[in-house]
């Protein structure tokens, strides 16, 4: 049980995707410029990380090893493509919005990484709590960076304003840099940075 609840916890602290493996660093430049793309996002990777690393630890004893990358693949694409037409269906602006991000799912260093790392040693059970352990680690960074990039560089969050307009009447502007693609790799750094300092077991001596 112990060990079940640390395939959750550990990568939501000292072993996250983004902030101390630096995985998954593209989407989460790419898609956080507000707050409810980040959060489909995130639960897009989730659901494709949980589900692939079941299906791969239920073929891991049948999949050659020469060709283990390919058989990965198409199982992550087969995830990927479900969970597109899920988001059409259901939330079909954000799926406009995240455009190909979805697709490159599919290329994400998290899944590839969980299912090379985890999956084709561990049984079903433990590999589904590490694929949700890790989707979460990088819900957590892609929701914070989402966040703060919508707050700041819009003046609101979930495509609702929450800076009042008085503060806009005495002279308060939205910060446009917040919504550019540089300040979002800012952002991760600083998030990396803050991560580090507070786990001194990260620091690089």
């Amino acid at each position: 049980m112990a060990n079940n609840l640390k395939l959750i916890k550990n990568p939501l602290s000292k072993d996250n995707p983004i902030t101390v493996q630096v995985l998954g660093i593209c989407s989460a430049l790419a898609v956080t410029a507000q707050l409810k793309p980040a959060v489909v996002m995130a639960l897009s990777v989730t659901v494709v990380v949980a589900l692939s690393n079941v299906v791969v630890s239920l073929l891991r004893n049948t999949i050659p090893p020469r060709i283990r990358i390919i058989v990965q693949l198409v199982i992550v694409s087969m995830m990927v493509i479900l969970v597109d037409q899920v988001l059409k269906a259901f939330v079909y602006e954000v799926s406009k919005q995240l455009s190909v991000f979805v697709g490159l799912i599919i290329t994400n260093c998290i899944v590839m990484g969980r299912l090379e790392a985890f999956a084709m040693s561990h049984k079903p059970g433990v590999s589904f709590l590490d694929g949700i352990g890790n989707g979460l680690g990088y819900a957590f960074i892609l929701i914070t960076m989402g966040f703060v990039r919508e707050l700041f560089g819009s003046g609101t969050l979930w495509g609702f304003q929450v800076i009042p307009q008085a503060l806009y009447n005495i002279g308060y502007e939205n910060n446009g840099l917040m919504i550019m693609p540089p300040m979002a790799l800012i952002i991760v750094g600083i998030i990396i940075w803050v991560h580090r300092s507070r786990n001194k077991d990260l620091c690089e001596k």
